[in-house]
């Protein structure tokens, strides 16, 4: 599979080999919308708590007599039907979002992104990006140069810290690792730059 090559311009200048296995892979959206889930899921806290009706401090004296004042039946104030009461299946702080993925899925997944995007045309490949000191005005204009509009989203083998900490102030783009790049940063940027390093470690990784 032959990835887009860009120069400095944001001209394609060559071509990239790049493996089947990761760039030529059919659209799963099913195994897509599964790994993007559990991602989220497994970044979810489980922090939240709510009172049950043992929770809540209130009289257990019964408010009224069973019968003879011709209003509904009443055992408790802390009752889930009585405004002010605990809830019936309240939320416990410890509970637990996680969902398992299978290595095999995950990388079979991260493949069929990558591949959706070369078939869209928003992934490109660059030899590397550098910028001579870290200002979000140098980064922004580098952007600029390539021809990207929109979101983006740089994965680059080796961070550089002018790249990094010129990147951070911009609220469109991103600057991740190779290790670090996930199936939400994935779908959620209209545009993926990658260096060549990148590439190749991509494929040691997933291929």
């Amino acid at each position: 599979m032959d990835l887009k090559l860009i120069n400095d311009q944001g001209q394609p200048s060559a071509t990239v080999a790049g493996s089947d296995t990761l760039f030529a892979r059919d659209y799963n959206e099913a195994l897509i919308h599964q790994i993007v889930t559990a991602f989220q899921a497994n970044a979810r806290s489980g922090n939240r708590a709510q009172k049950g009706r043992a929770d809540i401090n209130k009289s257990h004296k019964k408010p009224w007599a069973q019968k003879g004042t011709g209003r509904a039946r009443a055992g408790q104030a802390n009752s889930p039907l009585w405004r002010g009461g605990g809830r019936i299946f309240p939320n416990s702080p410890d509970e637990n979002f996680s969902q398992k993925v299978n290595r095999k899925m995950y990388r079979a997944g991260i493949a069929s992104i990558l591949s959706q995007l070369v078939r869209e045309g928003r992934l490109s490949v660059i030899e590397e990006i550098a910028i001579d000191a870290p200002k979000t005005k140098l980064f922004a204009q580098k952007m600029k140069a390539l021809g990207f509009s929109g979101t983006l989203l740089v994965v680059t083998d080796k961070l550089d810290d002018n790249v990094f900490l010129s990147s951070r102030n911009l609220p469109d783009v991103l600057v991740l690792e190779t290790r670090e790049v996930d199936p939400v940063s994935l779908v959620r940027f209209n545009n993926v730059l990658l260096t060549k390093g990148a590439v190749s470690q991509f494929e040691e990784m997933l291929g």
